[in-house]
């Protein structure tokens, strides 16, 4: 992956993830709602395996999810973190509006 790939990836994840991430505040009135549901997106995103797979073949399909996590590449983890900035600077820019008094929903 180029570098101007990763880059603009990069940004794309900070605003997809900031924009999903203040609807939900928004609508669900819970800050931190997509901080705990990131983790189980970026799984989904990182495996070729079904979610059922986990419950019914745990055995193989844990040690596989973590061979696809161990290969990741740089670019792969950046934009991963830039995603996961996105989600927590819409979780503090719904704390502020709602600490200066707007009541969204």
């Amino acid at each position: 992956m180029h570098i101007i790939q990763a880059v603009i990836g990069s940004v794309l994840y900070l605003v997809m993830f900031f924009s999903i991430g203040f609807i939900l505040n928004m609508l669900l009135r819970s800050t931190w709602v997509m901080l705990v549901l990131y983790p189980v997106i970026i799984i989904m995103m990182i495996d070729n395996q079904s979610t059922l797979e986990y419950f019914t073949n745990a055995r193989e399909a844990i040690p596989n999810l973590g061979d696809r996590i161990a290969g990741l590449q740089a670019a792969d983890i950046t934009m991963f973190a830039a995603g996961l900035a996105g989600i927590i600077i819409a979780g503090l820019s719904i704390r502020f509006l709602r600490k200066s008094g707007y009541q969204m929903f």
